[in-house]
């Protein structure tokens, strides 16, 4: 084994929701190379070489994930509570007979 491979940067496989990654891919954005990173991505076979165009990618569907989702559990939320609240307002009220006091 050659000692190049135990000082090489780690091969990583990219995950957007790790804000390490994502800071790492804005400080490529602003030097223009992965010169200061101190990992290295695997490109995936189906975009090719173009790793920074995979990464945009992967940042873009999980922002908008994660903007709207949110909204979801919250329509959820409201629907059942409206649920609720038809389903206590058809019971009807028990009238209870009350006693006079002796």
């Amino acid at each position: 084994m050659s000692r190049l491979e135990y000082l090489a940067r780690p091969l990583v496989a990219f995950d957007a929701s790790n804000k390490a990654h994502r800071r790492y891919y804005w400080e490529f954005m602003k030097y223009r190379g992965w010169g200061k990173c101190p990992v290295r991505f695997i490109c995936t076979e189906e975009h090719g070489d173009n790793l920074p165009s995979m990464i945009q990618r992967m940042m873009v569907e999980y922002y908008v994930n994660k903007e709207f989702e949110p909204v979801v559990k919250e329509q959820r939320s409201s629907k059942l509570g409206n649920i609720v609240k038809k389903l206590a307002a058809q019971k009807t009220k028990k009238t209870v007979d009350k006693r006079t006091k002796r």
